[in-house]
């Protein structure tokens, strides 16, 4: 989930001029005259995405063209191409959704989205999610002792051996700082984060890139998410341990994460989006959710006809057991974000 300022723009073009998913790219689609949803994502879900994209075009005939980018960076261009839109569909973590709804760059798509629960969606219809997900960290096995606190991570063994992705720029960096306001207050957050300066790498304009590092031994510990994780153990191999910080008192609380989707303001190929918005709401869709995305299905009723093991780890299910979700108020954090990032960039020095 996530890329960022700076490099993030260049980051993204490139991408924009070498990143083919699904059935091709826009220029293949173009050249065929074959019409073409646009679809800018934080990245996560690339491998789910695809298989569900080329089984959407082989029943509509309708091709789907991936970018992904950070949370932030992907309502930054749709924000950018407004004079010209290039996104049908815009997927992002909260509040970075919230806050693509504030500057006016989503519509109502007018979806059936009944099998989502009401408090999980958008009131006016203008986004829904489409993949649960929750923030957690990552360490490598080779940490000793491994982290289990809140406190462990301001360890000497850790400096210069920790980073996570940048609150403000990242989804999960966000979550981040929303997850030690809930637990220490405004001012207790931004005084450990001081603190875990003194470990802390420095900023991360992608939490996904991440992985790799504490995979390789690079770093030791980094923030992440459930879905992405553990999707990145399963396919690629990734070696590290999934964990929920703890507080003193050996409570674990986490963040909600999802994946939510909206349809672009003046997104060139409305209608089909639509139609690619119902179908990854689908059932059949949904479905896949848990055992291709190693996530967490948003209908109500796939929910609730999953086998759930909660002493699998290797599942959401057994890595939530025991965790409480904490859900914020992302109405709320999108009014208050740009001030405490501010407090956060001025305690920190990032």
């Amino acid at each position: 989930m996530r890329i960022r300022p700076s490099l993030a723009a260049a980051a993204l073009a490139a991408t924009l001029l070498t990143l083919t998913t699904a059935c091709g790219g826009t220029g293949t689609a173009a050249s065929s005259g074959t019409e073409t949803v646009t679809v800018y994502s934080a990245d996560g879900l690339s491998n789910w995405y695809k298989a569900r994209f080329d089984e959407f075009t082989e029943e509509t005939g309708v091709a789907v063209n991936l970018v992904e980018a950070g949370s932030g960076e992907v309502v930054s261009r749709v924000e950018k191409e407004q004079s010209n839109p290039q996104a049908d569909i815009v997927v992002t973590l909260p509040p970075f959704i919230q806050k693509a709804d504030a500057q006016g760059l989503l519509q109502p798509s007018g979806i059936d989205t009944s099998a989502v629960p009401a408090e999980e969606k958008d009131p006016a219809g203008k986004y829904v999610p489409v993949v649960n997900n929750y923030l957690n960290f990552i360490a490598n096995p080779g940490a000793n002792p491994a982290p289990a606190t809140w406190d462990d991570l301001l360890g000497e063994q850790f400096k210069g051996k920790l980073q996570y992705s940048t609150p403000g720029q990242a989804g999960d960096g966000t979550a981040v700082l929303l997850l030690l306001q809930h637990l220490k207050g405004k001012e207790g957050a931004l005084e450990y984060l001081n603190k875990l300066q003194a470990n802390n790498v420095g900023p991360s304009s992608s939490t996904g890139k991440l992985q790799p590092k504490v995979s390789n031994g690079e770093l030791l510990v980094a923030n992440g998410d459930v879905q992405m994780n553990l999707a990145s153990i399963a396919d690629d191999g990734s070696k590290f341990n999934i964990f929920f910080p703890a507080e003193a008192g050996g409570a674990r609380t986490t963040v909600a994460l999802p994946y939510v989707m909206g349809l672009a303001k003046g997104a060139p190929q409305s209608e089909q989006a639509k139609k690619l918005m119902e179908y990854l709401l689908s059932e059949q869709a949904q479905k896949t959710v848990g055992p291709d995305a190693l996530g967490v299905s948003v209908r109500k009723d796939v929910r609730e006809a999953a086998t759930v093991d909660v002493n699998d780890k290797s599942t959401p299910a057994g890595l939530l057991n025991g965790v409480t979700v904490w859900t914020p108020n992302w109405n709320t954090v999108i009014t208050e974000l740009d001030a405490d990032v501010a407090a956060y960039q001025k305690a920190t020095g990032n």
